[in-house]
């Protein structure tokens, strides 16, 4: 059989594969894209976009039973946890659709099933109509992740669950085991938490939320605790026992073991990328950790072929895999992008109070050499986070002192997932701490306080 032949076919619909087929389209290239699942990848259907939507309901109910604090009145204040599930499927199924749509307008060729690589620029697919080859000089893996499970820790969909289980659960928990404290665990910890179950929190780490700035990370973790749930830092959980209805988790903390009885485990432990079943031996590719290794833009170093996203290795990050997409091709159709540079991508993590996070942190700037300026202002400070009823929280700028470049920002507080795009946009036009504390920023808004923690570090700050 004849492969059908393009410029471009990409592999993956996820937030990388998508947006490289339409961006490749937009550039005059031929594209083609093998999805085997959903449209929109993990990040729309299981990710990013679900749990917003399920994290919103429990923001809601949460400002809900503060309704006192703001003068109002609010009786009976519950939740129905199938239409809360409902909702976030919904949106989820909203936005696949959305880009379905989008690959149709840009006149991307879409084909549904398992790609394979079988040779230097050809893929056969296994559709549900049979094998249908496809042939192209460029190829892009955007085929993602998927949760990482640990030996006797794995799920079951009853009492052990990974994301996908905690996003359509078969029930409320009642007391609820999170293993892993990186933006996943936290972000179901708060979700259930607020909902009532009785949550505990284990990290292998010495704190949780390891990747973020100390500072930010401890800030957190009081807020957790004020809220209800057990934090174990430095704590392992080496065995799950499972009866008729529970789990007992025997949890290791340096020398001791203690053993903790949960209705519900929630694994969240990392990912590992999707590379099985693609070829890649065959065609040399090299691999390491389950994750494709790439240069600066995204080249395997086998002709022609490309990885992004997650299955390209950290940050895993959806506008990080989107952002590749783009470079990818870009530099397919002759044009000479600039590679994305990690350090100026954002984490943010919508837990309550939320985290966000740009650059080094003060630990990394100082083991780097840095010669480092530091500036922390209060959201108890602003007028804005008061009118919010949101005092608690904080944001934080480190810079280098001799050259006044902005190094890192770190903010734990309410929207702070929106604010830091302020930092992005001045790390991009390399801005100091000169063109930051000349920039007028409007009254009363959250972001003054971005203002403040800039002026901060330089002695200057007018609030505080």
């Amino acid at each position: 059989m004849a492969a059908k032949t393009f410029d471009m076919i990409v592999v993956g619909a996820g937030p990388g594969g998508y947006v490289a087929a339409i961006r490749g389209a937009q550039l005059g290239l031929s594209v083609a894209i093998v999805e085997r699942e959903h449209m929109g990848g993990i990040c729309l259907n299981w990710g990013c976009i679900p749990t917003k939507a399920m994290l919103r309901s429990a923001e809601v109910l949460h400002l809900m039973e503060r309704a006192g604090e703001f003068g109002l009145k609010a009786d009976k204040i519950g939740y129905d946890l199938d239409a809360v599930v409902k909702r976030s499927r919904k949106v989820a199924g909203q936005l696949s659709a959305g880009v379905s749509h989008l690959l149709k307008k840009n006149k991307v060729t879409t084909v549904m099933g398992a790609a394979t690589l079988t040779g230097k620029g050809r893929i056969s697919v296994e559709t549900d109509k049979g094998q249908q080859e496809l042939a192209a000089d460029h190829i892009v893996l955007a085929t993602g992740a998927r949760a990482r499970e640990l030996p006797g820790l794995e799920a079951d969909g009853d009492l052990v669950w990974t994301y996908k289980h905690a996003l359509q659960p078969p029930r409320m928990p009642k007391k609820l085991l999170v293993i892993g404290s990186g933006a996943i665990g936290i972000e179901f910890a708060s979700f259930y938490n607020t909902l009532g179950a009785d949550t505990t929190v284990v990290e292998v780490m010495d704190r949780i939320l390891p990747v973020e700035d100390a500072e930010i990370s401890a800030f957190a973790k009081k807020q957790f605790v004020k809220q209800g749930m057990t934090i174990m830092e430095k704590a392992s959980v080496k065995k799950l026992d499972r009866g008729q209805g529970k789990v007992t988790a025997h949890i290791e903390t340096g020398d001791t073991t203690e053993t903790l009885e949960f209705d519900t485990v929630i694994s969240a432990v990392g990912i590992v990328g999707n590379v099985e079943n693609l070829g890649l031996d065959a065609l040399g590719v090299k691999v390491d950790r389950t994750h494709v290794v790439v240069d600066e833009f995204c080249r395997t170093g086998v002709d022609g072929l490309y990885a992004i996203g997650d299955i390209a290795g950290a940050p895993w990050l959806a506008h990080k895999a989107s952002h590749e997409g783009v470079m990818v091709a870009e530099l397919i159709a002759g044009e000479k992008p600039h590679p994305v540079r990690p350090d100026s991508i954002a984490g943010c993590t919508y837990c309550q109070p939320q985290v966000a996070s740009v650059g080094l942190s003060e630990a990394r700037a100082r083991e780097l050499g840095h010669d480092i300026k530091v500036g922390r202002f209060p959201f108890i400070g602003n007028g804005k986070a008061i009118a919010l009823g949101e005092p608690e929280g904080m944001i934080k700028t480190v810079f280098d002192a001799e050259t006044g470049e902005l190094l890192g920002a770190h903010m734990v507080g309410a929207e702070v997932t929106e604010l830091i795009q302020g930092y992005l946009v001045g790390r991009q036009l390399e801005t100091t701490e000169q063109d930051l504390m000349n920039t007028v920023f409007p009254h009363p808004t959250l972001s003054e306080m971005m203002h403040e923690s800039v002026l901060d570090a330089w002695g200057r700050v007018i609030h505080m």
